[in-house]
């Protein structure tokens, strides 16, 4: 299958849930001329310490740098819901920090490049205020080759509204849908398309989810006072992209929004209904942009796998 051009289409708030710069010549661009292995090895992460703990299902590494051109196979199965729905209060951006510059391109740009050149991603949903849909397509979007056809839709009041939205826009013919943070532009090719290899292997898991190993010591507080030190062994920071079945995908926000239920990502949802959400072991500069604090090591780690590609 092969598409020659960006396909945008911009959904009324009817068709969803309601919710939360000329790019020239010269933009960087990442290659590797290997193509994705079936068992990746361990790869250095810009980030990593040299000793994270291993835990029984963490064997799925930082995946190596491949060419960001965009691919779609003759029958994908996987649709990618990017959630860009927030006004970037903290980041303190007009517009939002998915449109800050990062080395020639928006953050979004680079988030949705790499679902793009996943040849199983057949439709990649972005979910952004309706105030600035125009804009995003515009700034995001128009300026680059995407070969993947690209749909926008509004966004809720809150994430997981916002991310309802995005899984209401997916036709039903999709098996998988990955949801992802439109703020965490390091993702790569190869660590979506491993999760979802890991999803599609594993006949009884429901979901799949991006994470790592935590490396901090954690604390249970109470008025202020440390009541408790658990074994930070059996906790992971959960990162995304989450992929899960999509008939789950669909039953657990249903059920979330009909009990009133707000979890702190998509996989809390998948969870409560009894869903087996398995981890991938990713790379801890998979960073998400939060505060401008955290623009220079995106830049960086960015920076760095370009010089090594």
């Amino acid at each position: 299958m092969s598409l020659k051009r960006t396909r945008l289409d911009v959904h009324s708030t009817s068709d969803a849930y309601d919710e939360d710069a000329d790019y020239g010549e010269g933009q960087p661009t990442l290659q590797d001329p290997a193509p994705f292995p079936a068992d990746p090895v361990f790869g250095p992460s810009v980030l990593s310490s040299a000793n994270l703990p291993d835990a029984p299902e963490a064997k799925h590494p930082l995946p190596r740098l491949e060419n960001l051109s965009g691919q779609v196979a003759a029958h994908p199965t996987t649709a990618a819901v990017i959630v860009a729905g927030g006004i970037g209060s903290r980041f303190r951006q007009p517009g939002g920090k998915q449109l800050v510059d990062l080395l020639g391109k928006p953050v979004l740009t680079w988030s949705a490049e790499a679902f793009d050149a996943v040849p199983d991603v057949g439709l990649i949903v972005v979910v952004c205020p309706q105030e600035h849909l125009e804009e995003y397509r515009r700034v995001a979007f128009d300026p680059f080759d995407f070969v993947t056809p690209v749909t926008m839709v509004p966004a809720g009041e809150i994430r997981q509204e916002s991310s309802m939205a995005g899984v209401a826009a997916v036709p039903e013919t999709f098996e998988q849908i990955a949801i992802h943070d439109g703020a965490r532009p390091l993702v790569t090719p190869s660590l979506i398309m491993h999760a979802i290899s890991v999803l599609k292997g594993e006949l009884e898991a429901d979901g799949v989810l991006v994470g790592h190993p935590a490396i901090d010591t954690l604390k249970v507080v109470r008025d202020g006072a440390v009541v408790g030190t658990p074994d930070r062994s059996i906790f992971w920071d959960a990162q995304t992209p989450q992929i899960f079945r999509a008939p789950i995908c669909r039953r657990a926000f249903a059920a979330a929004m009909q009990e009133g239920f707000v979890g702190t990502d998509d996989s809390s949802l998948v969870e409560r209904i009894g869903g087996k959400v398995l981890l991938v072991n990713g790379p801890r500069d998979n960073l998400k942009l939060t505060v401008p604090e955290d623009l220079a090591p995106v830049r960086a780690a960015l920076k760095a796998r370009i010089k090594g590609a």
